[in-house]
This record gives structure tokens, C-alpha cells and sequence, in this order.
């Protein structure tokens, strides 16, 4: 009795049975109409038409009219009676294949679900219609490629900080072990290479924490009217250092007309130190450094090009990619810790502006813009911005 009562209710709960009783009610309750209404209007339309042809063949017996009228009434309920046993039949038949042709890509879909549960997310539905469950499957498959790509993304992270971490830890471990087994003395030049480490390890995890906030919309911007002409230029000036060291010129073609802008001035200067530094980093000595302004509209552009390296083709979507590196071999002690460029995009983004970087390839440099609205005074509060613009 209870395998019976648990059968049944499985059989309740699956979509394919309820489609195809919900099909069979249908019918039935058509072909119960069509023999209620036959019932009640078949004796007054068979004694009309009964008198009808009575008067045209001149018949008077009206023994000979009643059986007229039983023999067609007997004729009728018999085709009816076919008819609905027939149509009963076919629409079983449809109602099977329709019911089936509907709960296939759903059962697809569930089959995909519980795979991705399992951690296989290269499952994928296929596409049976352009209609709402075709629409449903292709939903279901750029969610999987999301989760796919954000599973990769996510082994690719720490695989990547578990590779940043590991090489200052080695450098002080071997270092502490030298001086353990004597082989090492405890020198200002073997304390300023340990200091320098655990500031690499520092910078990672602050710029780490940076990313975790900006991917969240946690950041809160501090909002006050600004003059980008001025945040550019001192950002030039306090990078002017590094590039007279690396025999690198930075050229700098201000903008003074630009009025004043509601931003962040310390996160303008970060995303701008991160941008220019990058282009630093990757130009050789003896090359240049442009950064110019220019006014579109109610936007302005920020535009640093460099004659650096350049940029592959392919590597250009993923530029703003965490930890993603152009130039592989360059070591993390001179190439960063490969998130600056995904900060700044975030902290772009935040203001409503975005950026871009283009090259014509390796050996060409590389030109990287960014785009902010020019919105006038007074500012609004950070905490309504914060809202507005995270993504």
C-alpha cells in the first residue's frame, strides 16, 4: 500500500503526467460537451427536419415518421459515439508527443543542473526550439559558460597567489636558513632584502583586498569637486623620478580649460599612478611617455601612450584581467603583482567612466584611455554613488 501511495505521488509530481492528464481533461471535457449538447438539441432538430421532409415527400403514417426520426437519432449517437472514441485516441496521441516534446528539454536541463552540482560545469543543454524553452536553454548555457569561466578564473587566482606568496616566502626562508646554518651573516643588506619581500607579500594582499572590495562594490568613493588637470599632473610629478632613473621621457599636454569634476581625487590618482606606472614598466629605456587630456562632450579622456612593448592582439581582451600578464617571462619582482590594471578598470568603472587599451602589436606600444563623465557640482554623497555606479 505504501509503494502503491508513493508511486502515485511520483507520478503526481512529474511534469509529463500532469501535462498529459491536463491534455485528456481537456478532452474529455470537450467530448462530454459535444454529447450533452447532441442530447439536448438532437430530438428537436431531428422533429423539425422529420416534419420538414414529411410535408416534401407528402407522408402521412405517423407511425412511418417516429421510426424516421429513432433510425436518424440511432444514426447520429453512433457516429458521435465513433467519432469521440476515434478523436479520444488520436488526442491521446498528441498529447503524448506534445507532453513530451515539452518536458525533453527540461529533463535536459535538469540532467545538465545536477552535473553542474557535481562540479562539472562544461555541461551544456542542446537547443530543441527558438521559443520560451529554447530562450530557457540558452539562459541555462551562458549561465554554465559564466560558471565555467568563474571556476577557471577562480583555480587560475589561487594558483596565481599561491605563486606570488611562495617566492618571497622561499627568498626569506632560504635566507633565515643560511643565517640558521651559518652560511649567512646577519648583515643591513640581508635585512633590507627581507624587508623588501615582506613588502612584495604586503602589496599583494593589500591589492588583493583592494580587488575583493571592488568586485563587490564595497569601495566608497569620496566624492568632492576636482581638477583632473591637477590630479594629473601631480601624479606626473611624483612618478617623474622613476622615469628619470629608467632613462625613460614622460610627456605630460594639460588641459587647464577643463572645469572642475565631482570624483575621488585619491582614486583617480591611484587608477592614474597604476596606468602610467604600467606604462613605465613596459617601456624600455630611451623610449617616451605621452599622457594627454582631451575634453568630448560632457566626458573627458585621459590618454597614456607609451612606446613600450606593445600589445598581441590576443592578449587585448583579457588585459584587465586579474593577474593576466602580457609578457610572461618578465619576473613578478619587475612586472607587479598583475591586478593594478583589473583595480583601476573597477575604480573607473565606479566613477561611470570606463577605459580601453589598444596596440598595433608587439613592438608598436601600446595607448591606454580612460573616459570619465564631467559631472558638475555639487557633488551627491558617496554612499548615492556607490549605488549608482557599482556594477
Amino acid at each position: 500500500m505504501n509503494s502503491l501511495r508513493q508511486h502515485m505521488n511520483s507520478l503526481r509530481q512529474r511534469l509529463f503526467w500532469k501535462l498529459l492528464v491536463s491534455y485528456l481533461l481537456i478532452v474529455f471535457a470537450g467530448s462530454a460537451m459535444l454529447l450533452t449538447v447532441a442530447e439536448w438539441h438532437m430530438p428537436v432538430a431531428i422533429q423539425r427536419h422529420a416534419l420538414q421532409m414529411q410535408a416534401r415527400l407528402g407522408i402521412e403514417d405517423p407511425n412511418i415518421v417516429a421510426t424516421v426520426q429513432r433510425d436518424f437519432r440511432d444514426a447520429i449517437e453512433e457516429v458521435l459515439r465513433v467519432a469521440s472514441i476515434v478523436a479520444s485516441f488520436v488526442a491521446i496521441g498528441i498529447s503524448f508527443f506534445v507532453s513530451r516534446r515539452i518536458v525533453n528539454p527540461i529533463e535536459a536541463i535538469e540532467r545538465a543542473t545536477r552535473e553542474i552540482a557535481a562540479g562539472n560545469y562544461e555541461q551544456r543543454v542542446p537547443i530543441y526550439s527558438e521559443d520560451e524553452l529554447g530562450g530557457l536553454a540558452q539562459s541555462f548555457n551562458r549561465m554554465a559558460e559564466t560558471l565555467e569561466s568563474t571556476e577557471q578564473r577562480r583555480m587560475m587566482l589561487i594558483g596565481d597567489v599561491s605563486h606570488e606568496l611562495r617566492t618571497p616566502l622561499t627568498n626569506i626562508r632560504s635566507i633565515l636558513e643560511g643565517l640558521s646554518d651559518g652560511v649567512f651573516s646577519l648583515t643591513p643588506e640581508m635585512l633590507a632584502l627581507m624587508t623588501r619581500e615582506v613588502q612584495r607579500m604586503e602589496r599583494l594582499i593589500h591589492d588583493l583586498h583592494e580587488l575583493s572590495r571592488a568586485e563587490a562594490g564595497q569601495i566608497h568613493l569620496e566624492f568632492q569637486p576636482v581638477h583632473i588637470e591637477t590630479i594629473l599632473r601631480e601624479t606626473c610629478e611624483r612618478l617623474e623620478p622613476q622615469f628619470q632613473a629608467k632613462e625613460v621621457e614622460l610627456l605630460y599636454e594639460p588641459l587647464p580649460s577643463l572645469p572642475p569634476m565631482c570624483a575621488d581625487p585619491q582614486r583617480l590618482m591611484q587608477v592614474f599612478t597604476n596606468i602610467i606606472g604600467n606604462a613605465l614598466q613596459y617601456t624600455p629605456a630611451g623610449g617616451r611617455v605621452w599622457v594627454r587630456l582631451h575634453r568630448t562632450g560632457t566626458h573627458v579622456q585621459i590618454e597614456v601612450q607609451d612606446t613600450g612593448i606593445g600589445i598581441p592582439a590576443e592578449h587585448l581582451p583579457h588585459i584587465f584581467e586579474r593577474f593576466y600578464r602580457v609578457d610572461k617571462s618578465r619576473s613578478r619582482m619587475s612586472g607587479g603583482s598583475g591586478i593594478g590594471l583589473t583595480i583601476s578598470q573597477h575604480l573607473v568603472e565606479l566613477h561611470g567612466g570606463h577605459i580601453t587599451a589598444h596596440s598595433q602589436g608587439v613592438g608598436h606600444g601600446s595607448t591606454f584611455r580612460i573616459e570619465l563623465p564631467l559631472r558638475q557640482p555639487p557633488c551627491p554623497s558617496s554612499q548615492n554613488l556607490q549605488m549608482n555606479f557599482t556594477k
